[in-house]
């Protein structure tokens, strides 16, 4: 079989390089002014911020200090060559661990229920209403916007010490952060079986619970286990405040400067966190189904 290639004169090629030169010039100038901008800006925001690169120099080796000395013992050796020494508190740890580990998981499944019942409203191609879906977004922002720590704080104060205000200032955080994203992943769905639910007369529940549920809980459910894996981390920081948890041992340990507590409480969380992280891939793999990917 003979394949015939059609040739061009010199000229006409010469254009056509000459205007594909153009272009690509004209891109990498863009990328090259956009880049600019991009870093004036960024100085202009670190000044405004008062960001010091002189003292993060200058400062730098207290940084670096201060993780050597926390990978000390009392008696000067390395934490490593006397483990039992390092973790002689593991088993009160452990339990504040798992009470950290109970206050995400309750804190998560409340604030996933929150978002689960909001962020139809919120979605704009099923919300009811205008008026509903603007106080909806409204409420979620203010749920999300105010920090997890203020909101442990306000409860510490309003209930007392201990792993309930940590679980409440979880939940009313998770709601907001996770309604923006259920409803964000609402948006996004395939409109047609809604049109031909809505089009045979069902209702507004019917709608969600048969044309828009099917396609958006394998989504709902990854973004809950990511969820639980941040706020684990949070739940960790809560304790600072009296919100119960590890936390309030690893602060302990900071200001009292117990080097080597804190460097073992900070390596059960990490121990922790990559566990849940394992262990969550493995259970969004699932939900998603690995094998069909591959």
């Amino acid at each position: 079989m003979t394949i015939s290639l059609s040739s061009y004169p010199p000229q006409q090629i010469a254009a056509l390089q000459a205007a594909y030169d153009a272009s690509v010039s004209r891109k990498r100038l863009h990328f090259v002014f956009y880049l600019a901008v991009f870093m004036a800006l960024l100085i202009v925001a670190g000044l405004g911020a008062e960001v010091a690169p002189k003292t993060f120099v200058e400062k730098f080796g207290n940084f670096v200090s201060y993780f050597d000395r926390i990978l000390n013992l009392d008696s000067g050796k390395r934490v490593w060559t006397d483990p039992v020494e390092w973790f002689w508190g593991w088993k009160g740890w452990l339990k504040l661990l798992a009470e950290t580990l109970l206050m995400s998981y309750v804190g998560t499944g409340i604030g996933a229920v929150g978002a689960l019942a909001l962020n139809f409203f919120a979605a704009a191609n099923v919300s009811p209403h205008p008026l509903l879906r603007f106080v909806t977004r409204r409420l979620m922002e203010f749920c999300r916007t105010v920090p997890s720590v203020v909101f442990a704080l306000i409860f510490v104060i309003a209930f007392g010490l201990g792993p309930m205000a940590g679980v409440l200032a979880i939940a009313i955080h998770c709601i907001g952060a996770l309604g923006k994203l259920y409803a964000e992943q609402v948006e996004n769905i395939d409109m047609k079986p809604l049109e031909g639910l809505r089009s045979t007369g069902g209702s507004w529940i019917s709608c969600i619970r048969f044309a828009v549920l099917p396609q958006v809980l394998p989504g709902f459910a990854s973004y809950t286990l990511l969820r639980f894996e941040i706020n684990v981390r949070e739940a960790s920081v809560m304790g600072f405040v009296g919100a119960g948890g590890i936390g309030q041992e690893l602060v302990v340990a900071v200001r009292k400067f117990y080097y080597s507590d804190v460097s073992a409480i900070l390596l059960m969380i990490i121990v922790t966190v990559f566990a849940i992280d394992i262990c969550t891939g493995w259970l969004r793999g699932r939900l998603f189904g690995t094998e069909r990917r591959t």
